[in-house]
């Protein structure tokens, strides 16, 4: 089966994917009294591991909370040189170019890839390396901050799978890559 990589973000109706200084207090504007994991435990079981920038892994550890995540975590940083020492079981860091990458996470045998973060999304698509996205709507405009998508060198083009609705105001629309 072919590897596939896979784009799972909140966004805002305007798309930003956080607020101009990185904030991501809006994704949580919506109660979720039924603790809704909105397609994320789905995710999680499909990848075999994560993919993610400096940013994104900076803002983790920066909720104060125990690592969330089960699967391994590959960091892309030019800048980044360790990581911390509890960490260092379930997190890799790698530089590179998108298709080295890709190449030295499936030779270790992760197909299946959960991509996150502004950038990192943003040059897997400059490179025609996402295979579908998953993309959840809040319904507010933030008028500024992380763009969801940048300048591409080519249209790329998605055929809808599936949108969902939770609480009647948070849309979750799915789509998979033409080839």
């Amino acid at each position: 089966m072919k590897p596939k990589n896979i784009v799972f973000l909140g966004k805002s109706i305007d798309n930003y994917i956080a607020g101009k200084n990185g904030e991501l207090d809006w994704l949580d504007m919506i109660p979720n009294p039924d603790q809704l994991d909105m397609g994320y435990n789905t995710l999680m079981n499909e990848v075999d591991a994560i993919i993610m920038g400096r940013t994104s892994f900076e803002t983790v550890l920066g909720f104060d909370i125990e690592w969330p995540y089960t699967k391994p975590v590959f960091v892309l940083s030019h800048s980044l040189k360790t990581i911390p020492e509890n960490l260092k079981d379930k997190v890799t860091l790698l530089n590179g170019n998108e298709t080295d990458v890709l190449n030295t996470i499936h030779k270790k045998g992760f197909n299946n890839l959960y991509i996150d973060g502004g950038k990192v999304v943003q040059n897997f698509l400059k490179h025609d390396l996402i295979d579908e996205l998953r993309l959840t709507t809040i319904p507010i405009i933030l008028g500024d901050g992380i763009p969801l998508f940048d300048v591409l060198p080519m249209s790329l083009e998605f055929e809808h799978v599936k949108t969902e609705v939770f609480y009647n105001q948070i849309v979750q629309s799915c789509y998979k890559r033409k080839r």
